[in-house]
């Protein structure tokens, strides 16, 4: 008798753990298989995991089109993100527009359909709730799908001066985009180029209460990074740690300009050996039921109107003339690696069928009664 209840505690222990041991030793790679999924989890939404080692469920998708913004690079299929990313860019665009003149965004890369790990551009993304915005403005015309993945952001820096701004493309919008941004509370971090937020640290006139979320990074010195908090009462989303108080002017953002010592000639090394790779098995466990999940259609449209213009209202916060100039900038030339593009955006088909209708209608969350703009622009 004895025996026979040893036998069925390790038969119950063992069906406990081969769930748990199986969950574990999914060695798909994550990548790859993340990043074949077209469509997102046909779940309730909500993100998964850390924001550099996840995914996310029932994921919205972000009209590649809306009055005050357009999505580049369509064909990556990374504009789908959580309600709360899709509400934050609707208002925040709105708000640039009508607040601080700035014609429109341009949107990068939100997420995949189903999060995780991407194939190439991104080590975070993974989640939902992080979008790239370009600094450069929304053009006046609404551009072709052709002309989506031909364009490149224009860079705030000198070419070929280290960490050093060039004035001849960065204006006081740009820096009205980037503090309007980190005044959103459900925003945790806005990342920007170290040379960005310096210019940010010397130049910003206005309330300067946001400017510790203001991040200095690497790259980032063509669009932004914002990131939001996880929603509350999300138990499966991994927060970030919070960022110490003060501006972050000081001596972190220094340790970005001072001098590289020179390096010490080296005996020639054996090349370091490759890094293993990601497997399914690695991530949160929930994301194998998101993988699992039938998938459910595209919200392309989410019931909003097509506009081909920003419907920013010059009559509120000053005009920002200069813009015209980066618009200028943004009519591309074909070329032979575009020509097959299609002319209209709703042809560049990802697998997303449209939908009428979204469930995307998370609560936007109000600005502060007011963020004050710079009384000046910035010194060139």
């Amino acid at each position: 008798m004895k025996l026979f209840r040893s036998v069925a505690l390790l038969a119950a222990t063992l069906a406990t753990i081969a769930p748990d041991a199986a969950l574990a030793s999914d060695n798909r790679p994550a990548k790859a298989t993340f990043g074949a999924m077209t469509l997102g989890s046909s779940q309730e939404s909500q993100p998964i995991g850390f924001y550099a080692k996840g995914c996310q469920a029932g994921a919205v998708q972000l009209p590649y089109d809306g009055p005050n913004w357009q999505v580049m690079r369509l064909e990556r299929n990374r504009r789908w993100g959580q309600p709360q990313m899709i509400s934050f860019i609707q208002q925040f665009s709105r708000d640039a527009a009508a607040r601080d003149g700035w014609p429109g965004l341009l949107i990068g890369d939100i997420s995949q359909p189903r999060g995780g790990p991407m194939v190439n551009g991104h080590a975070s993304h993974q989640i939902g709730l992080d979008a790239d915005i370009w600094l450069s403005p929304m053009p006046r015309q609404r551009l072709t799908g052709q002309q989506r993945e031909q364009l490149s952001a224009v860079s705030m820096l000198k070419k070929g001066e280290y960490l050093t701004i060039d004035n001849r493309n960065w204006s006081e919008g740009q820096a009205r985009l980037i503090m309007r941004a980190a005044s959103y509370p459900q925003v945790q971090r806005v990342f920007v180029n170290p040379a960005i937020k310096k210019k940010l640290c010397e130049t910003w006139t206005g309330d300067r209460s946001f400017m510790g979320k203001v991040r200095p990074i690497g790259g980032h010195d063509s669009h932004f990074h914002v990131r939001l908090y996880c929603p509350p009462g999300v138990a499966n989303c991994k927060a970030q740690p919070e960022i110490q108080p003060g501006d972050g002017c000081g001596k972190d953002l220094a340790a970005w300009f001072a001098p590289r010592p020179a390096r010490k000639p080296t005996s020639p090394m054996k090349p370091p050996p490759k890094p293993r790779v990601m497997t399914v098995g690695d991530l949160p466990p929930a994301c194998q039921s998101v993988l699992a999940s039938s998938s459910k259609r595209g919200d392309d449209n989410m019931g909003l109107p097509y506009a081909p213009l920003a419907s920013a209202d010059s009559s509120v916060g000053t005009p920002i003339t200069t813009l015209a100039a980066y618009q200028e900038k943004l009519t591309p030339q074909p070329s032979a690696a575009t020509a097959a593009m299609p002319a209209d955006p709703a042809a560049v088909a990802t697998a997303a069928d449209p939908a009428p209708q979204s469930p995307a209608a998370a609560t936007w969350v109000s600005l502060p009664d007011k963020v004050p703009l710079p009384r000046q622009r910035p010194g060139h």
